[in-house]
């Protein structure tokens, strides 16, 4: 393993703190000193269920200990091994890396979410890797009813070395779009990274202005947008599962980024929406630079949230 990849592991294992202590602490207080079985798997079962990872991986848990270990005393460390496995098998399938077809540049991704949900600062960070990969990469401030979503993307702009297509407040942000991938077409850059609004409140009013955004992209490039990202933050738990039902129905979200990882006990929620959507996890992040934003490992996360090492 290198340095890099090992002080990446680090960083999430202590990004899943919170969760993890959840969850062991949990498996501890079931399993210590106690035989497996029908009460202690209901009572794990319980657990697993609280701790938002879904009732799907909680049967199947309990079904596999039920399997290989039934009326046995187990250790809690071999209950939370055999838990990362489960929920390793049942999130490899959503490791997906964003994929960018470098014969049909400009890669035009739309970032989508509700507010506070860390679109701005994802798309921020995602421009500052990418440069540092050596792409080119314009950023559009889509948010443009937010004038502090607009500052912040400038912000995050200048720290990454990249343009910004940002209007007044209130702006249409279907135009704003369109001049972006325009631009990007014209200049020759390689991804273009939009920012939206994501005010829920008034649900029609937002479908139809992602909408407006959508077809304005599709003329200024019948190809994009290419990817639509749905940036999710996991301190919302269970509400992430509604989230991620009325973005798709609006703009067909293509791949998933949980942020906030590292701020919550609720971290399993991303194996029941994994589960539940079947789509990719592109990203996740457990901290406040750019390096705590990172392609998505199944085995590292399942083995982080129940405190095995890596």
């Amino acid at each position: 393993m290198s340095e890099a990849k090992g002080g990446w592991f680090s960083r999430l294992k202590q990004g899943l703190a919170r969760s993890s202590a959840r969850l062991s602490d949990g498996i501890s207080g079931i399993f210590t000193k106690r035989r497996l079985d029908d009460a202690t798997l209901g009572e794990l079962e319980e657990l697993l269920i609280g701790a938002d990872l879904g009732v799907g991986l909680a049967s199947e848990a309990a079904e596999t200990l039920r399997r290989t270990r039934f009326n046995q005393e187990v250790e809690p460390e071999e209950i939370r091994a055999s838990l990362a496995e489960d929920i390793a098998r049942r999130l490899e399938p959503a490791a997906k890396p964003l994929a960018i077809d470098h014969t049909a540049l400009p890669f035009v991704m739309l970032v989508v979410g509700v507010n506070g949900s860390g679109k701005t600062t994802t798309i921020g960070k995602l421009a500052k890797q990418f440069r540092e990969n050596g792409w080119s990469v314009l950023l559009a401030a889509g948010d443009t009813f937010r004038a502090a979503a607009v500052e912040q993307l400038k912000i995050w702009g200048e720290r990454a070395g990249v343009p910004v297509v940002a209007k007044e407040t209130g702006a249409d942000a279907a135009s704003l779009a369109f001049e972006a991938v325009e631009r990007a077409r014209r200049e020759g850059t390689d991804v273009v990274l939009i920012d939206t609004a994501g005010r829920l409140q008034n649900k029609s009013g937002l479908m139809a202005e992602l909408q407006k955004v959508v077809r304005a992209i599709k003329k200024a490039d019948p190809r994009a947008p290419q990817s639509v990202l749905l940036v999710l933050d996991a301190t919302v738990g269970q509400n992430a599962h509604q989230q991620v039902e009325i973005f798709r129905s609006m703009v067909g979200v293509t791949g998933l980024a949980m942020t906030k990882l590292d701020g919550t006990a609720k971290g399993g929620v991303l194996v029941a929406v994994a589960e539940k959507f079947g789509l990719p996890i592109h990203f996740i992040g457990v901290g406040e630079s750019a390096e705590d934003l990172r392609p998505f490992d199944a085995r590292a996360f399942a083995r982080s949230l129940v405190g095995l090492d890596t």
